[in-house]
């Protein structure tokens, strides 16, 4: 590791929690939108307040391809095409393919800033609850900080809840959707691929669910902007999973995961 010209070696702040949470950022959603808007033309209509995150994008394409998404062209952002569809009657947005914490945090400020109330994060998650069905949803309730955009929100911590408070109205809403639903903790990772065997032992006994790449970066963006944001992961894989990997269910019954938290929240 580099030293400084006193010989001594930089202090980590992700380690010793020295981010400066309660400053204001000298770089805002807003000023990017302004310059997206001056650079692209976008539109002035205002977009749904009820906006999905959806981590995989093959549920949002498959929409498009149906005719029951349209591009939104207000929707100010270099990086991402906002999709409008109504569902039962509720006017919602879909961003598709936000992976990971940093991404979605980053939408998840131009959301907000652009007006969303309600910020609804759909991920992919593996399962680390050995007695938890895939496919299955997971309504987080709170999130184990093992990744790095919490700390930029929030001081240090081992957890973070989720910042709204209808939860249990949420699971009951898709107690029938066709696929099984428990509300609970997940743990976050930056590393997918560095997920071992103890570490998913130990947070099965600290009672994680399911495990993704979102929720923990989510709930500290939206406890630390007051924003109303919640995670419903999809449990579609599972290292002891006997079964084909990656089912995430039918892409109707996606469409009614949909249909049925717009509804809940609308």
């Amino acid at each position: 590791m580099a030293v400084n010209e006193q010989g001594e070696r930089p202090v980590c702040p992700r380690i010793f929690g020295e981010h400066p949470v309660e400053e204001p950022s000298v770089f805002t959603p807003e000023a990017l939108m302004e310059d997206v808007r001056r650079l692209h033309g976008a539109g002035t209509a205002t977009i749904p307040s009820i906006c999905f995150l959806e981590f995989d994008g093959d549920l949002t394409d498959w929409l498009v391809e149906r005719g029951l998404a349209v591009p939104v062209d207000s929707w100010a952002c270099f990086h991402t095409t906002m999709f409008a569809l109504e569902l039962d009657g509720v006017r919602c947005g879909i961003i598709a393919r936000t992976i990971g914490g940093p991404y979605a945090v980053l939408v998840a400020e131009q959301l907000k800033a652009a007006g969303v109330r309600v910020i609804i994060g759909l991920t992919s998650a593996g399962r680390v609850d050995p007695s938890f069905g895939v496919p299955g949803l997971v309504v987080a309730s709170s999130a184990i900080r093992d990744e790095g955009t919490s700390y930029h929100y929030l001081p240090p911590g081992d957890e973070v809840e989720c910042p709204y408070d209808l939860l249990p109205q949420i699971a009951a809403a898709l107690a029938d959707c066709g696929l099984p639903v428990r509300v609970g903790k997940v743990w976050t990772t930056d590393a997918p691929y560095r997920e071992t065997a103890g570490q998913l032992k130990r947070w099965a006994e600290a009672g994680a669910l399911a495990v993704e790449m979102q929720a923990a970066s989510l709930f500290a963006f939206g406890k630390a902007r007051k924003a109303s944001v919640i995670v419903v992961a999809v449990v579609s894989n599972a290292v002891d999973h006997e079964g084909e990997q990656f089912d995430r269910g039918t892409h109707q019954q996606g469409l009614r995961v949909l249909q049925k938290l717009a509804r809940a929240v609308g």
